[in-house]
């Protein structure tokens, strides 16, 4: 017997404003049931003394520090740009203002 219902998948599917026909409320009703069969695996394996990760492997985030150093000057950053206005780069307008 499924644990989830016709109904279930019905009303997540109202939840999440999505229309579903009969035969996908009824074709979701096994997947569903599926998967939620096989997250509980997954926590029958899961034992109590090995801790929750996020990654298999132990990660550290490789950082620098800020440091202040000089930039281009705005005529070398504009240099190469193929419009300039005003000291700043200049592209085509793409929305129109009402």
């Amino acid at each position: 017997m499924s644990a989830l219902s016709r109904d279930d998948v019905a009303h997540v599917a109202m939840l999440a404003r999505i229309q579903l026909s009969e035969a996908e409320l009824d074709r979701l009703a096994g997947q569903l049931d599926q998967i939620v069969g096989w997250v509980g695996q997954v926590n029958e394996v899961a034992a109590a003394d090995v801790p929750p990760t996020s990654h298999p492997l132990p990660l550290t985030n490789v950082t620098r520090p800020d440091e202040v150093r000089p930039s281009l000057a705005v005529e070398q950053a504009l240099a190469a740009a193929p419009m300039a206005q005003e000291q700043r780069f200049a592209v085509p307008r793409i929305l129109d203002e009402d």
